[in-house]
């Protein structure tokens, strides 16, 4: 009841219209059913009546004011006559579906006449003894439906008797009719669809595909005895069975050893081996049950659909072609989700209206044809799926053999693939002039490869020598070749549809020498990296060398650049101590300059001191104590200038120390054996522009990248680098082109026992190791497996190593890193290029400075010239005034002559005879001239280093105390006197 509130009210209006609304949508639904039949005799036409009156009492099956009539007609073997009883005994009668059934002898054209006339009105049809794959086809067989599974859902029984007994290869041998190419694609797409374990997966080594009807089955027995399945799982009909079972007994291949697996029809030939293991369906002959399954599941989709749809009236007359029944299409499809418990077990349909969840018996063929239950596959209810259950110790196989045969035969000659990896495997193609390889190689063509004389290769080395052992010590022969496409084998993502469920999925598919392993077109492959990837798809022996990946790189070179000398300080340092040269070179100048001490104070005051000490002579200083050199002249005499020294001196002892100390370390000492530590180096983490690192594509290292999280930001950058093969890779890294290859540490180790050059940096990581790769399901796989571990107690391993990894160059590399190196030319040609830059720059100063003092020469030349014009100017301007004075006094001395008679001396006429007027002034003291005269004269005198003796006095004229010096090279003036004026006075004594 609905509770008296707002809310409430609101909802009951909303339940009540939906009910109302429900029941009104459904009302018109019919309350009558007639359920057509189409049975195998009177006795079933009975069962199907009384089932239907039972099911009228069922209310769990039948809702109340239903009720379901029965409609039956008797199979005609006639399918024409079959037509025309449907159209007018059951379509007629308005039947909502029909249940059909037939005798397995009389093949199943009157069953696909009832679907083909039913399915054309879209009526349901429920086979029950119907078991051809044709039924299963939807685009003829449109609406038919059974209970009883079809031939080729025994391959899945089929499978999980594979998986039970550990069988993985297997020989399937079928008729060219549907049923048998159905069985065959059942089998493989479930055995990839539904076991994804490859190491369990059953796969079909050779397919026998023969005609219907046989006469001899002799040719294709041939080829399944050169196979190495010894499983045979036969689809054939009862007599071609007995065709395959009587010539499969001559060539003795149902004897011990083999093991055949058959469905229900062969199980039944009378000529059935002892040891055969068939199929048996459960409650195959058992109409009543099926008939009783059928209408209940009819039933129960009719009921769903009422309550879910409304269910117009079905068809009633074969004339109207333009019938499509909508509610016969619903029909089928609530048909096909049924899942009920019935008498014939767990009733529930596919997606082709195939029974699905069918029990069987799995049934062992004893002597005189008597047929023994070991097994069964059944329906488990907790699980909802199904399994299978077989008592193995109640079987008997073929040859009366209560062991389980090992379902393969071990072939004794095998073929072996292989490709150049040194130092495991060399190679080399023959010449024209040989005919055979060496003792110690093995002719090794390129597989399935046909060009004749290009084909003929030679092999040698670590695996050729331990493939020969094995050979010996297990007892095969074998024929060896080199891999079609050079590669180790990777693997690419392919989609793949299933057929069954319509999904697509990703497979792998292999290249390489895994592709031909996976593909079984080899028995063996060696090396190969052991690893997940290929683990998955191949067998592995136990490893014959355990390694790990490496780094391989070129060992840093000593510097032997032109600029090996500076190694030891950093430019930084270099560059600090030529600024500290000259800045102490400055400071050492200002300090002597300024200082009253210094010697520039002092040089006015003592001529005999040296000369002050100038800018130059201080760099000289400077580089001279830096350089251990001697200092001949311009040291500081100032004492604060030379405590700079000192300090200075202090400072050039303790570079000069460092500096060849650490030239010794850089140009004697061991270098560095690697540039990288390792795999987690952070230049290669973080990989830069000028660091290359690459490995191979497609390999076990490539593989391993891909699958380390931690590496992604390394792969993405040296992916792009990637080699196709690792002869390349090594290559380039001896020219410098390829910093660093990662690949497996046994090959790296031998090229740098090779090469001294060569190294391996940092430690292994990755860790595997080479083994020999089989086929999944090898018999091979443990004998290869022991006879490595019994080589590795032997020694035999070892010896591998020594003879083809180290070649005993280990111990030369090592003694080879710890000789000093000695000095040459090269590591010292940048010093003797610094001595010729110096005595280059020298020739280069003297030819500026000559330059330089010729051009001074030349000026100087031109000022001297030019000073001599001006002094021969100035004397001839002085001579003409003088001659000019001369005339004048002369002619004022003649006219005082005249007026006055003259005395015998000058001082007489002065006192008697007054001077008249103004005189032209008389010279008292020589010229300005003639003291420069004297003084350049003394000047040169003094810079040639000739010293007076003694100086001469000076004296004074008699023309009023003019002094003369005797130095003196002009002669005095002549006397300013009239020409009267003689020094002979003779003629004037009294």
């Amino acid at each position: 009841m609905c509770r008296l509130t707002s809310v409430g009210v609101l909802l009951c209006s909303i339940l009540l219209g939906a009910i109302a609304q429900k029941h009104s949508q459904h009302s018109d639904n019919p309350s009558t059913y007639n359920i057509g039949g189409v049975l195998l005799n009177p006795e079933s036409e009975a069962h199907f009546r009384t089932t239907i009156a039972h099911l009228n009492f069922d209310q769990q099956y039948v809702p109340r004011k239903v009720t379901y009539y029965d409609k039956t007609i008797q199979m005609d073997k006639n399918p024409i006559k079959t037509v025309f009883n449907v159209c007018d005994k059951l379509i007629e009668k308005r039947v909502y579906a029909v249940v059909v059934s037939h005798e397995q002898t009389s093949g199943d054209l009157s069953p696909a006449a009832v679907s083909y006339t039913s399915g054309f009105y879209q009526i349901p049809v429920i086979g029950i003894s119907s078991r051809d794959a044709a039924f299963s086809d939807k685009n003829i067989h449109v609406s038919f439906l059974r209970t009883v599974p079809p031939y080729y859902h025994q391959a899945d029984v089929w499978l999980e008797i594979m998986f039970h007994f550990g069988y993985t290869k297997v020989i399937i041998i079928h008729s060219s009719d549907t049923d048998g190419r159905a069985i065959l694609g059942r089998f493989q797409t479930t055995s990839q669809t539904n076991y994804d374990d490859i190491d369990v997966r059953a796969t079909v080594e050779l397919i026998v595909e023969f005609e219907p009807k046989l006469d001899s089955f002799t040719e294709h027995l041939i080829d399944m005895k050169t196979a190495q399945s010894r499983v045979y799982l036969l689809y054939a009909s009862t007599e071609d069975a007995q065709v395959i079972f009587r010539d499969a007994g001559l060539y003795n291949m149902t004897d011990a050893g083999h093991a055949w697996i058959v469905t229900e029809q062969a199980l039944y030939a009378n000529n059935t081996p002892v040891g055969v293991l068939g199929l048996v369906l459960e409650h195959a002959n058992s109409d009543k049950g099926h008939i009783r399954d059928s209408v209940y599941v009819l039933a129960s989709a009719i009921k769903e659909m009422m309550s879910n749809e409304t269910i117009t009236e079905a068809p009633k007359d074969c004339g109207d072609s333009g019938v499509n029944w909508e509610s016969g299409k619903r029909l089928f499809q609530y048909l096909k989700t049924r899942n009920i418990t019935g008498e014939t077990g767990q009733v529930a349909f596919d997606d082709n209206g195939d029974r699905i969840y069918a029990g069987y018996d799995v049934i062992n063929i004893r002597e005189k044809q008597e047929k023994h239950v070991v097994g069964k596959f059944y329906y488990d209810v907790d699980k909802a799926k199904m399994r299978l259950r077989i008592n193995d110790s109640d079987i008997l196989w073929p040859g009366k053999q209560k062991k389980k045969p090992e379902g393969i035969m071990i072939p004794t000659h095998l073929k072996i693939l292989t490709l150049e990896e040194k130092p495991f495997v060399y190679t080399r193609r023959l010449t024209p002039d040989e005919v055979a390889c060496d003792e110690d190689e093995i002719p090794c063509p390129i597989f399935n490869a046909t060009n004749g004389s290009e084909n003929e290769n030679c092999c040698r080395g670590y695996c050729i020598d331990l493939l020969n052992a094995l050979s010996h010590r297990i007892n095969f022969t074998f024929d060896l070749a080199l891999s079609p496409d050079g590669q180790f084998g990777h693997y690419t993502l392919r989609n793949v549809s299933s057929s069954s469920s319509g999904a697509i999925k990703s497979r792998k598919e292999w290249s390489g020498l895994i592709g031909e392993l996976v593909n079984e077109r080899a028995d063996m492959a060696m090396p190969l990296t052991i690893n997940p990837e290929r683990a998955e798809f191949i067998e592995f022996s136990k490893p014959f060398k355990y390694q790990g990946i490496t780094i391989l790189e070129k060992k840093p070179s000593r510097s032997s650049t032109l600029v090996s000398f500076l190694q030891p300080f950093s430019n930084t340092l270099w560059i600090l101590v030529m600024v500290s040269v000259h800045v102490v070179a400055l400071v050492l100048y200002l300090l002597d300059r300024f200082s009253p001490f210094g010697r520039f104070k002092l040089s006015h005051v003592d001529s005999h001191e040296e000369k002050a000490l100038n800018l130059s002579s201080a760099i000289w200083f400077a580089w001279g104590v830096l350089l251990n050199s001697g200092i001949g002249e311009g040291t500081p005499r100032s004492f604060s200038a030379r405590v700079l020294g000192m300090f200075w001196a202090g400072f050039a002892m303790i570079i000069v120390a460092s500096y060849t100390a650490n030239l010794a370390a850089f140009l004697v000492l061991e270098r560095p054996k690697t540039k990288l530590s390792g795999i987690n180096d952070a230049r290669l983490r973080n990989t830069m522009e000028n660091l290359t690192c690459a490995t191979v594509k497609g390999s076990s290292v490539d593989m391993y990248f891909r699958r380390q999280v931690e590496l992604s930001n390394m792969y993405r950058t040296m992916e792009a680098n990637n080699y196709d093969t690792a002869e390349q890779a090594i290559q380039d890294v001896k020219k410098g082109k390829l910093m660093a290859f990662i690949w497996d540490s046994s090959r790296l180790e031998y090229e740098a026992s090779k090469d001294c050059e060569l190294v391996t940096a940092g430690e292994l990581f990755g860790r595997s190791g080479y083994g020999i790769g089989l086929q999944k399901g090898s018999p091979w796989t443990d004998a290869v497996t022991l006879a490595i571990l019994e080589f590795h107690e032997s020694g035999f391993m070892e010896a591998l190593d020594k003879h083809w990894i180290f070649h005993g160059n280990a111990q030369q590399c090592e003694l080879f890193e710890k000789t000093p190196n000695t000095l040459g030319l090269q590591n010292m040609a940048g010093v003797f290029i610094l001595v010729a830059a110096g005595v280059a720059g020298g020739v280069g100063l003297i030819i500026v400075e000559v330059i330089y003092k010729k051009h001074q020469v030349k000026k100087q030349k031109r000022l001297e010239i030019a000073r001599h014009a001006a002094d021969k100017w100035r004397g001839t301007i002085e001579k003409r005034k003088t001659l000019r004075t001369s005339l004048a006094m002369q002619r004022q001395y003649n006219v005082g002559l005249n007026a006055n008679p003259g005395t015998i001396s000058l001082a007489v006429d002065k006192r008697r005879y007054p001077r008249l007027g103004p005189r032209a002034p008389e010279q008292a003291w020589k010229s300005d001239a003639d003291f420069l005269r004297n003084r350049r004269y003394l000047n040169m005198t003094n810079n040639k280093g000739q010293v007076q003796a003694q100086a001469p006095p000076i004296h004074a004229s008699i023309g009023g105390g003019k002094m003369h010096s005797p130095s003196n090279l002009m002669p005095p003036p002549p006397p300013r006197y009239s020409p009267a004026y003689t020094s002979d006075v003779s003629h004037l004594v009294v």
